[in-house]
């Protein structure tokens, strides 16, 4: 019987996850209607007082997205404020809906990785994950991993769907 090899294992391939680099925290949404009066208006002097009056050390260490669930024309200075009283507790902050803060997160992460030792090798970009990895994250790191890469593939080894091929 011949033995059995793993190909995949003695390629040369690369493997670029972005689970990898996913980071670790409570991501939780804060919806501005909250304060607001019947969930559409905003009166200014309410608004900053259910601020102040607000419990915002159950956000220490979170990712927080600031949006609004209603259809409520709202000032920009309001999420402003509510980053001034989240921004001592939380990690991030960002504006939007827990897609923008991923893709938030995996920007700044992206742009600080050395992507040098991908150098003319070819990669396959890991297309399954476990974490809610953002579609946009996919996108960044195709852009940071084509100047460096010889071949370029999206899924797992064994059904990678190809994407780029560096020309000779």
């Amino acid at each position: 019987m011949d033995e059995i090899v793993n190909k995949v294992a003695n390629s040369v391939l690369e493997v670029f996850d972005l689970e990898d680099y996913y980071p670790s925290g409570i991501r939780t949404q804060i919806d501005i209607s909250q304060w607001l009066l019947d969930g559409f208006l905003l009166k200014e002097k309410d608004f900053r007082e259910a601020l102040k009056n607000h419990n915002w050390s159950q956000f220490q260490n979170h990712f927080v997205a600031i949006y609004c669930s209603t259809d409520a024309i709202i000032p920009a200075w309001a999420s402003i404020l509510v980053t001034v009283y989240l921004s001592p507790f939380a990690k991030k902050v960002v504006f939007g809906n827990l897609i923008d803060l991923e893709t938030s997160l995996y920007q700044e992460i992206l742009s600080t990785l050395d992507y040098s030792k991908y150098q003319d090798k070819p990669i396959i970009l890991k297309g399954c994950s476990k974490k809610p990895v953002p579609e946009s994250a996919y996108i960044m790191a195709i852009q940071k991993l084509q100047p460096f890469a010889k071949s370029i593939m999206y899924g797992e080894a064994c059904s990678a769907v190809p994407l780029y091929k560096k020309s000779k």
